[in-house]
C-alpha cells in the first residue's frame, strides 16, 4: 500500500479536475459540524463493479449465483487490507449505494407498482486509488493499494504506477462546468397537496387500527432537463447551497446522484457501531431571537420527540441483532443539530459488533434505516409501498463506503437528486404519527424540498 501526503489541494478543486474520469465518486463532508464533517474521499478509475439488477448480483457485468451481500463479502476477501493506524478511516475499497428497494432482497416485502428511476438496486465500484481529505488537520493523502494484483512485486508496481497516474491527472487543468444548465419546467409532484394530506390520514388510520406506530411518507418531484445538463456542475451548486456532512456525487451508468444528506445511517470502525437517526424538522429563522424560539419549540415538541424516540427504539432493536449483548446505548436522545435553513432533532445510538460478524452482516440486519421507514419496520414499508406506489430508488437508501479493512460509513440518502438524461428526480417526506397534522406534514415536505429547489434555481442563474 502506497500512502503519502499530497500538496494542499481542496476537495472542490480535486473533484473538479477528476470529475470526468471513469468511475469518479465523491464522498463529501461540508458544513460546520465538527468530526461529522471531517473527512472527504474521492475514488477514480475503479478496477471492478459489483451491481444487483433485478435481484441478481453481477461482477464486472457477469451474473453471479447466490445472495448478493454474501457474494460481495466473498469478492472483497480477495483484497484484505489491515486496518491503518492513521486518522483516515478509508484507504480503498468500495464506494456506492444501496437503493431503498434493495430492502426487498433482505426481507419479504411487497413490490412497488413500478420502478422508473433508472438505477440498479445496489451498485459498488471497487477502488484501489483513493484521495483522502482531513478538514481538521488540512492533510490530503493519496492511497494506492495496487489491487487487484495480489503478488507482492506486481502489487507494489501497480500501486506506484497508479499513484503517478493520479498525480498526473491532478496536474491537468480543470474543465469548465456548465453553469446555467436549465430545467424545462415546471416541477411536478406525484401528490397534489390534498392527496398527500389524504395519505397522511390513511397512515393515521393504520395507526389507529394497530398496524403501525409510525410511517415515513414522501412525495416525489420530477422535472425535465435540457440536453447536456452538467450533473457535476449542479452538484457543486448543491453543496454550496446546502452544505452537509454526508454529501456525495456518484455516477451509475447514464445516471448521476447528487446528495447533500445531513444524516448518518451507520458507521462501523474496528467493530464500534454508530447510527444517528434524524426525526423532527423546523425551518430556521434569520433573526437570532426568533430562531432560538424555533429551536426551543422543536426541542419541546411532543410529536417530534415521540417520533424520534420510536425510531431510536427501532434502531436499538435492529442493532441488537448483530451487537454484543449489553453494548447498545443511546448517549444522545433528541439532540438539536442545525443545518442550512433547518433545525433537526438527532439521536445517537451506539453498539459493539458481535465477534465473528462484519459490516455486511450489520447492513443486512439494519437496512434500510428506521428513520425513513417507520415502526414496526416491515409493516411500515409495505404501507409506504401501497401509498407511494413507486420504487424510491436511491432516495432513503444509503450511500457510502466499505473499506478493504472491513470498516464502513453510510448516510441516509435524503436531500438526494437522481439525474438521468432529460430528467431530474428527488423526494421529500416525513414521519407520520398519530399526532401528525396532515397540512403541517405536507408543509414539512416542502420545507425539506426547498433547499433542492433553491439549488436548481441558483444553478440556472436565478435567485437562490
Amino acid at each position: 500500500m502506497l500512502d503519502f501526503a499530497m500538496d494542499r489541494i481542496t476537495v472542490a478543486d480535486a473533484a473538479k479536475r477528476l470529475a470526468n474520469r471513469p468511475g469518479f465518486a465523491l464522498l463529501d463532508s461540508t458544513g460546520e459540524h465538527g468530526d461529522l464533517a471531517r473527512f472527504s474521499f474521492i475514488g477514480v478509475d475503479p478496477f471492478a463493479t459489483f451491481q444487483v439488477i433485478d435481484g441478481i448480483a453481477h461482477w464486472n457485468g457477469e451474473p453471479l449465483a447466490g445472495e448478493p451481500l454474501a457474494l460481495l463479502r466473498e469478492r472483497l476477501r480477495a483484497y484484505d487490507l489491515p486496518r491503518g493506524d492513521g486518522a483516515f478511516p478509508f484507504r480503498g475499497g468500495v464506494i456506492g449505494y444501496l437503493a431503498y428497494d434493495f430492502g426487498k432482497r433482505l426481507e419479504k416485502l411487497d413490490e412497488p407498482a413500478r420502478s422508473d428511476h433508472g438505477l440498479d438496486e445496489l451498485r459498488f465500484d471497487v477502488y484501489d486509488l483513493v484521495l483522502g481529505f482531513d478538514r481538521l488537520s488540512g492533510e490530503v493523502r493519496l492511497f494506492s493499494s495496487g489491487f487487484p494484483e495480489t503478488g507482492d512485486e506486481a502489487r507494489a508496481r501497480r500501486a506506484k504506477l497508479r499513484a503517478e497516474a493520479l498525480i498526473g491527472w491532478l496536474s491537468e487543468a480543470a474543465p469548465e462546468g456548465e453553469c446555467g444548465s436549465r430545467l424545462i419546467g415546471p416541477w411536478q409532484s406525484n401528490f397534489t397537496p390534498k392527496a398527500y394530506e389524504a395519505a397522511v390520514s390513511r397512515v393515521k388510520d393504520y395507526i389507529l387500527a394497530g398496524d403501525i406506530y409510525q410511517a415515513n411518507i414522501a412525495q416525489r418531484f420530477t422535472c425535465e432537463l435540457a440536453d447536456g445538463f452538467d450533473a457535476f456542475a449542479f452538484y457543486e451548486t448543491l453543496r454550496a447551497a446546502n452544505p452537509a456532512p454526508f454529501g456525495a456525487f456518484l455516477r451509475s451508468g447514464e445516471a448521476a446522484i447528487a446528495c447533500s444528506s445531513p444524516e448518518r445511517f451507520l458507521s462501523c470502525r474496528n467493530g464500534q457501531v454508530e447510527a444517528r437517526p434524524i426525526k423532527g424538522t423546523a425551518r430556521s429563522n434569520p433573526d437570532p431571537a426568533r430562531d432560538a424560539a424555533v429551536a426551543a419549540g422543536l426541542l419541546s415538541s411532543e410529536k417530534d420527540r415521540a417520533e424520534n424516540t420510536m425510531i431510536v427504539d427501532l434502531l436499538r432493536n435492529d442493532l441488537s441483532r448483530v451487537a454484543r449483548p449489553g453494548t447498545v446505548k443511546v448517549p444522545t436522545l433528541c439532540g438539536l443539530e442545525t443545518y442550512e435553513g433547518l433545525h433537526h432533532l438527532t439521536s445517537v445510538v451506539k453498539g459493539e459488533l458481535r465477534e465473528g460478524l462484519d459490516g455486511l452482516d450489520l447492513l443486512a440486519a439494519t437496512f434500510p434505516g428506521g428513520s425513513i421507514t417507520g415502526a414496526p419496520k416491515l409493516r411500515a414499508m409495505d404501507i409506504i409501498t401501497e401509498i407511494e406506489g413507486v420504487a424510491r430508488g436511491v432516495y432513503c437508501g444509503a450511500i457510502g463506503y466499505i473499506g478493504f479493512d472491513g470498516d464502513l460509513d453510510f448516510n441516509i440518502a435524503i436531500r438526494t437528486v437522481t439525474l438521468t438524461p432529460g430528467r431530474a428526480q428527488f423526494s421529500a417526506g416525513g414521519g407520520v404519527t398519530l399526532l401528525s397534522d396532515p397540512t403541517a406534514e405536507h408543509a414539512e415536505t416542502l420545507v425539506k424540498a426547498d433547499r433542492i429547489f433553491k439549488a436548481f434555481r441558483r444553478h440556472a442563474g436565478g435567485d437562490a
